[in-house]
């Protein structure tokens, strides 16, 4: 049984079309363990055999589709986060890319339901490139032009749809951040929201895609309020704030997903630091 006290911690991530929920928690002793909640209420915990047993090491599971199939990362016993794709049967693939020294997932729609899985990895200097790996295994790194070569820049995919087009963002040179959309051939398409600050850490972060192709974010303006966006599949951004969001720096409003239909949820936050959730309508 998956419990949360103040002796543990619980992630609880995606809902797939079934009604299954895959997440992870961390034991008394700090280790992570990942579960599948069935529709029927079913749990079943389980571990990635290269996980490590140690204080945060373990897996972490992240994304799951629509038959089953989840994503993720575990920390192996030397501290090492590699990626992997669990089958519904239960089987482990590991997933690191070629050059990666930490391979990461992503959360809610790193996987898609062909199985083609997204996140990023970070080299040898700690630069971050983006990873597409198709359901046959072959994996395909993305550095998108324009992003920076220095330890914590690069780039990274968010989310990937069932028309197997990637979302994601890169950090250049000045540490400045801004989107882009990948299609399924590989053409690249950056984009910055009208509003998004271009200091050093301000910029435009995507989250996620659906499979009609809008993507939703949030930026962080010059003053680095939070705002989120909508960009639908010809181009076109839309930015909203949720009501009683704050105004002061690293408050406002952070969507995380958007489904078919066009609905938005994520959180937000208020003028005294308090998180609260949010579902905007289409």
């Amino acid at each position: 049984m998956v419990t949360c006290s103040r002796f543990s911690r619980c992630h609880i991530l995606p809902l797939n079309l079934e009604g299954a929920i895959t997440g992870y928690d961390a034991d008394a002793s700090g280790i992570f363990h990942g579960f599948l909640r069935a529709p029927d209420g079913t749990i079943t915990t389980f571990d990635d055999p290269g996980a490590g047993t140690g204080f945060l090491q373990g897996t972490q599971a992240l994304s799951i589709n629509d038959f089953g199939a989840i994503a993720g990362q575990y920390i192996d016993a030397s501290n090492v986060t590699h990626g992997f794709l669990r089958s519904p049967d239960g089987h482990f693939t590991t997933v690191d890319p070629k050059g990666s020294t930490g391979t990461y997932a992503n959360n809610f729609s790193g996987l898609n339901d062909f199985g083609a899985m997204n996140g990023s990895y970070a080299d040898a200097n700690g630069v971050d490139h983006g990873f597409v790996r198709a359901p046959n295994g072959t994996i395909a790194t993305v550095n998108v032009e324009g992003a920076g070569t220095g330890s914590g820049q690069g780039t990274y995919t968010a989310s990937i749809n069932n028309f197997g087009v990637n979302a994601g963002g890169y950090t250049d040179s000045n540490n400045v951040n801004h989107g882009f959309v990948r299609t399924n051939n590989g053409v690249v398409t950056t984009f910055d929201v009208t509003g998004a600050g271009t200091g050093s850490g301000q910029g435009t972060q995507v989250l996620n895609i659906n499979d009609p192709g809008a993507i939703t974010g949030w930026y962080l303006d010059t003053s680095n309020v939070v705002h989120g966006f909508l960009r639908n599949p010809r181009g076109k951004i839309t930015t909203f704030d949720v009501p009683g969001e704050g105004t002061g720096a690293y408050q406002g409003t952070v969507p995380n997903s958007n489904n078919i239909w066009g609905a938005i949820t994520g959180l937000y936050v208020d003028s005294n630091g308090v998180y609260h959730g949010f579902l905007r309508q289409p």
